[in-house]
């Protein structure tokens, strides 16, 4: 056994045995008063739950975290019980025992409480913020997805236990108070003449973890959805005009939902805030979502086309989880992946609803497509749908599987069943299970019903097993018939072919087919359900291309015969093979090549056909294969051939780009353009990196300044190739902002510097008062990007472990920073190295390790 398996069989023995709460006593309604002091940073909090007791007990077990219980009573129409409270650290849990049994039927649990506003970005904590005058100081704000509603109050914090809610909050009167639902009345304090009194109406059934207080300085803009429902957003004062482009989106969003859907908003109003210290990108908290200010604020001179676009996204995300989470919400944390797979596939609808031009549904297949499979194929992957039980593994399948393949999955099956029984099966589900809890079974019951399809047999081989197959096909001609033989197999990242047999994994795959008479169209669609399939495509050609899988809707790979594949390759240089196809052609192949099923030298030769392309997705899939195997070749003395390999790639593309931007010239071109742009300087060709000099050194003077779209390769360029007067000249760009996006763009990139004491600086830089938490992981990671950096940042991150995990206490930016700082080496001996440190006691990360690859 090695030093690893007794570190996983350890951490195994440690883990408690998980159990729900009791379920003797559940609320129906919590009447909350909450006062946060924005100085001592701690609040004081008053509730009365009205609760069932469904059978005697003399016992109350609730969740709570943090906060101290300073008196609690139940009355009911028999009795008035007052109860001590005793705590659970591990099980994060009070217990209020009563001096006799309590009576069967309706009662009240009355708490008087207190608690601390935590700067851990979870519960009810502290953002800090500088006002336009440039004082410090604090908001209260919450995130309490997924288990941290009870370090504001106690509750029952588990989905399933659902119920309404009426809250107060108690801030100064110059302060903005809000909460999911409308303001009914706002009255001075009792005893506090600086303090106001903010009453709210009272909430739908609900889950305790969709529940936001936000107290802080504001401004904000508003307008009305067609359909009626009140849209504010809300940004940092004197920014609220940033804040237009996002409730653009919202206003537009809220009736496309209601009509796809067939179900209207529930809500009088809708906000949208930003906070300042904020760990995810978003949080869909009913009727008050919030985000970081990446996330929702657009300047129009210095916000990129990615940013605008991924704003749309993410709006368009939070607003799907009104209905796909907040309405409907999943029984358990295994179902996590209802909520966020359908939200993230719907977000696409929305934005491809506001923006048709964008042509989201392209970038689909590179931002969650490709990126779902990559890590689907690692042997330490897990189900979409996979088992949960402490709280603790939660944060384990907030990711790419949840999220990327779950929507991948999804739109795979709209593509089967069509859109109209598709929305009809939605609307069946969301009408039979709103404002209640559902699981993964309940909705294939209503997509089979509206589509008359297999749904639920076919979706439980996606969402029931890990990873994904591969298609093996090959083909022959039979007269004016082409004779294509499928065999799937599971596809792994190292290559290796699992055990044929009973026991060998099995999906049932709907597969479409097309062929170069007719690129656009579908020929043939079948669900494939055996190891090996024949099928029969008629009227075909023997010099006809055939594709499997046109758009990439289907979530496997493909591996063609060689003559199959040399078939198509004249589709990618005339482009009759449309943009997703040639996209899905190179991402295939570059995956059977890591996996060393395919030869590097054949990836190579297919890529060099795309020397006339223009689309930017199929760029962006070529651009992100050769960084990976430029990372790899960085351990190697071929790095400087392989960066000409590059440069010779990217010219002919980078000449149709250029520099400057053309009138009419499509969304996706200044994308393309800084893509091209960067791939050409960090490549080292030469007149790319002087032209970046010289436009930084413009820019910074303010002669002219660098239009946003092109500043994330300027930076990265100048930052690679120059010295320290240029690392100054952005630290000082990066002061003088007050957009965080602009900051954001230097910070992340400070650390492509190729400059010991420059990536010293950097790292030391992100972990000081200048760098907010929320983003030092970002600024950490940036410093890996070449052979000094890596290791200096895995030694500095064994030097700072205390304040790193002290900052975070775990959490997924914790495990994203431990996984993007190791995946990029190679060798044995770095192998063991790393396995030696986490087994010695790197205090805290051996946890963080397992819940990531174990």
């Amino acid at each position: 056994m090695t030093s690893w398996d007794l570190l996983t069989c350890s951490i195994m023995a440690q883990r408690k045995p998980f159990q729900r709460l009791p379920t003797a006593v559940v609320p129906g309604s919590y009447v909350i008063r909450l006062h946060p002091d924005l100085v001592a940073f701690t609040f004081t909090g008053q509730e009365d739950i009205d609760v069932e007791v469904r059978e005697q007990v003399k016992e109350v077990t609730l969740n709570s975290v943090d906060i101290k219980i300073n008196s609690a009573k139940f009355t009911s129409s028999t009795v008035s019980l007052t109860g001590t409270t005793s705590y659970n650290v591990e099980d994060e849990t009070a217990t209020i025992a009563f001096p006799e049994a309590l009576p069967v039927g309706a009662g009240k649990l009355s708490l008087d409480f207190v608690g601390e506003l935590n700067d851990k970005m979870k519960g009810f904590y502290r953002s800090k913020y500088t006002h336009p005058n440039g004082e410090t100081r604090y908001a209260a704000a919450t995130q309490f997805e997924p288990t941290d509603a009870r370090r504001a109050f106690p509750c029952w914090d588990e989905p399933a236990v659902k119920a309404t809610f009426d809250i107060t909050l108690v801030a100064p009167k110059d302060r903005v108070a809000l909460s999911n639902m409308d303001v009914v009345e706002v009255k001075d304090h009792e005893t506090d003449a600086s303090l106001k009194v903010v009453r709210y109406s009272r909430s739908p059934i609900m889950s305790t973890y969709l529940l936001a207080f936000v107290v802080g300085e504001y401004d904000f803009i508003e307008d009305r959805s067609a359909d009626g429902v009140l849209v504010r957003v809300y940004t940092p004062l004197e920014k609220k005009e940033q804040g237009r482009f996002a409730l653009e989106v919202a206003v537009k969003t809220l009736p496309f939902y209601k009509e796809y859907f067939g179900i209207a908003y529930p809500l009088p109003k809708m906000d949208l805030i930003t906070i300042a210290d904020f760990a995810a990108g978003a949080m869909e908290n009913w009727g008050l979502i919030t985000y970081r200010e990446t996330a929702l604020l657009v300047d129009p001179q210095n916000s990129s086309t990615q940013a605008k676009q991924w704003i749309a996204l993410v709006v368009g995300h939070e607003i799907a989880h009104m209905w796909f989470g907040n309405l409907v919400t999943m029984e358990w944390w295994t179902h996590l992946w209802l909520n966020e797979g359908f939200a993230t596939f719907v977000e696409y609808l929305c934005v491809d609803h506001c923006f048709p031009e964008y042509n989201i549904w392209n970038q689909f297949v590179t931002s969650d497509l490709t990126r779902a499979l990559e890590l689907d194929a690692l042997k330490n992957s897990h189900p979409i749908e996979v088992p949960v039980g402490h709280p603790s593994e939660i944060d384990e399948i907030f990711d790419l599987i949840s999220y990327s393949k779950g929507a991948s999955v999804i739109r795979m099956l709209h593509d089967w069943i069509g859109d109209k029984d598709f929305r009809k099966g939605m609307n069946i589900y969301l009408n039979k299970f709103k404002y209640k809890n559902a699981a993964t079974g309940d909705l294939w019951e209503a997509l089979e019903s509206a589509s008359g399809k297999p749904v639920g047999k076919v979706m439980h081989t996606w969402t029931a097993q890990m990873g994904f197959p591969v298609l093996k096909v090959s083909d022959k001609q039979e007269g004016s018939s082409r004779i294509i033989e499928f065999k799937q197999c599971k596809f792994s990242a190292d290559g290796e072919v699992p055990s044929q047999g009973d026991a060998a994994p099995l999906w049932l795959v709907p597969v479409s087919i097309s062929c170069g008479s007719k690129p656009g169209d579908i020929h043939t669609r079948v669900v494939i359900d055996k190891a090996t399939t024949t099928v029969t495509l008629d009227n075909v050609g023997p010099d006809e291309w055939i594709k499997i899988n046109p758009g990439q809707v289907g979530v496997f790979r493909v591996q063609y015969s060689s003559d199959m594949l040399s078939r198509l390759l004249p589709g990618i240089q005339s482009k009759t093979l449309p943009p997703r196809d040639r996209l899905g052609l190179s991402n295939d192949l570059f995956a059977l090549c890591t996996a060393g099923v395919s030869s590097t030298v054949e990836y190579l030769r297919l890529v060099e056909s795309f020397t006339d392309e223009q689309e930017y997705i199929v760029w962006l899939d070529v651009a992100c294969n050769l960084h990976k195997l430029g990372t790899l070749l960085t351990h190697t003395d071929y790095e400087a051939a392989f960066e000409a390999f590059n440069r010779r790639l990217f010219h002919k593309i980078g000449l149709h780009v250029g520099w400057d931007s053309k009138e009419d010239e499509g969304h996706s071109v200044p994308l393309l353009r800084s893509l091209v742009i960067s791939r050409l300087g960090r490549n080292g060709h030469k007149e790319t990196v002087a032209e970046a000099h010289k436009k930084l050194k413009s820019h910074a003077s303010g002669k002219e300044s660098l239009i946003a779209d092109l500043r994330g390769p300027v930076y990265g360029i100048v930052l690679k190739t120059g010295d320290e007067k240029v690392y100054e000249t952005l630290l000082k760009l990066f002061r003088s902002t007050d957009l965080h996006e602009e900051k954001m763009r230097i910070a992340r990139i400070l650390g492509s510097t190729r400059d010991q004491k420059l990536i010293e600086r950097t790292l030391n830089f992100a972990i000081s008062d200048e760098i907010r938490s929320q983003d030092t992981v970002f600024v950490l990671l940036s410093c890996g990007g070449c052979k000094l950096g890596r290791d200096m940042l895995w030694q500095f991150m064994k030097d700072k472990w205390q304040t790193l995990h002290d900052y975070y206490e775990g959490g997924f930016l914790l495990s994203r920073l431990v996984k993007s700082s190791c995946e990029d080496f190679a060798s044995e001996e770095k192998a063991k190295e790393i396995e030696v440190c986490i087994c010695e006691g790197l205090v805290g990360m051996m946890e963080v390790w397992w819940s990531m690859y174990c």
